[in-house]
């Protein structure tokens, strides 16, 4: 398989999919409980690392891409990425809890079983940004080619959920109802384990080499450059992922197409700050509104001062890069906006959370999403 073929699978996820003939919004369906119970699944054994040196993971850095092609305008945001284990929107889901010691992170979230073999990350709690903000910033990066998980904003009934089993994780009698509430599935590919928990820091995207097989710098600086856009405030290295596209590894652990990614992006659409505080950057519509795209306007350095664990820092960006993102982002309908905004459940969170302020409507969002967009298709890069 070419590596131009690979490369178009990144995108979730299958490019083009989650698209709707008609454009209606699909109706919601509920999804059947098991039968039965479904046991905890069996401790995972540790992960075998695929990039077991440093030069290895160095080699593999060099050769990654971090954008394939999508048709922008076709693409269906409130359906979002399609294919085995997409949720509609609103979509009712049953599961069973999966009980366990720990979770990573420091906002609520579950482990529960949909069917046997299949459990799935569940994020939730009305004061929660990350059940807004992960769908909103996975699909921006899902339609624009960018890789991304697939988050779906659903309703789950839990069976044997505690009210909050993130503070309270002893499996308990009855059920338990979230919403709003976002499962999360894993992209298409092999997460590439290695030291830094298989992640990577921003300055590293720097060490990708065009005359190797890498990404140009125009894609890597439009990635940075998104970043600003969403205002990605926690971006630690644990937080992004080194990925081998479907059907590139080969069983010694090395990869055909190797590619970089944003991991977890719900800390998004607020404004970065240095304690990477929830209420300040997750979904807070008065903060990302009067949060400037540029630091510098005239030198093209983004606005996005690093966080205490974050690893990008103001970014530069040349002109290929900066025409590389508006080229995107103006091919974004009105229509596509308001639905990645609706769906994304918008209208349930505060313009100013930690606040008894009410939401922004959703054409306020849209609003201030195409105001930013012009500050970036309005300017040149020296």
């Amino acid at each position: 398989m070419s590596l131009g073929c690979l490369l178009l699978a990144v995108v979730a996820f299958a490019p083009g999919a989650g698209r709707s003939e008609s454009g209606q919004k699909p109706a919601p369906k509920e999804t059947p409980a098991p039968k039965k119970e479904t046991p905890a699944p069996k401790k995972e054994k540790e992960k075998k690392k695929e990039l077991t040196t440093k030069e290895a993971r160095l080699a593999f850095i060099r050769r990654a891409q971090v954008w394939a092609p999508t048709n922008v305008p076709a693409m269906d945001l409130r359906a979002g990425p399609q294919g085995k284990g997409a949720f509609q929107p609103e979509e009712a889901v049953t599961c069973d809890y999966v009980e366990k010691k720990s979770m990573p992170g420091h906002t609520p979230k579950f482990d529960c079983a949909v069917a046997e073999g299949d459990v799935v990350k569940v994020r939730y709690g009305a004061k929660n940004g990350k059940v807004q903000g992960s769908v909103l910033a996975t699909r921006l990066l899902w339609v624009l080619g960018f890789g991304a998980d697939r988050l779906y904003p659903v309703r789950v009934t839990c069976r044997g959920c505690s009210p909050d089993p993130w503070t309270k994780r002893e499996r308990v009698p009855g059920e338990q109802v979230f919403d709003p509430a976002a499962i999360e599935r894993k992209p298409p590919g092999h997460e590439m384990a290695s030291e830094n928990k298989g992640g990577w820091a921003w300055p590293e995207l720097d060490l990708i080499d065009e005359k190797a097989g890498g990404a140009p710098k125009a894609q890597v600086d439009a990635l940075k450059l998104l970043a600003v856009f969403l205002q990605h405030t926690d971006s630690k290295e644990e937080q992004e992922r080194l990925l081998c596209l479907p059907n590139a590894l080969h069983k010694d652990g090395g990869c055909d197409a190797p590619f970089m990614m944003m991991h977890d992006v719900g800390l998004t659409f607020g404004q970065a700050n240095v304690f990477n505080r929830s209420s300040v950057g997750s979904v807070n519509y008065e903060q990302w509104t009067k949060t400037p795209i540029w630091k510098d306007t005239a030198a093209c350095i983004g606005h996005l001062p690093k966080s205490m664990t974050g690893t990008l820092d103001n970014p530069k960006i040349g002109e290929p890069g900066r025409q590389f993102l508006a080229d995107l982002l103006v091919q974004l309908s009105d229509q596509q906006l308001h639905d990645l905004f609706d769906v994304a459940r918008v209208n349930r969170r505060s313009r100013r959370p930690d606040s008894s302020d009410p939401p922004a409507t959703v054409d306020e969002w849209v609003a201030s999403f195409k105001h930013k967009r012009d500050e970036i298709v309005n300017n040149r890069c020296k």
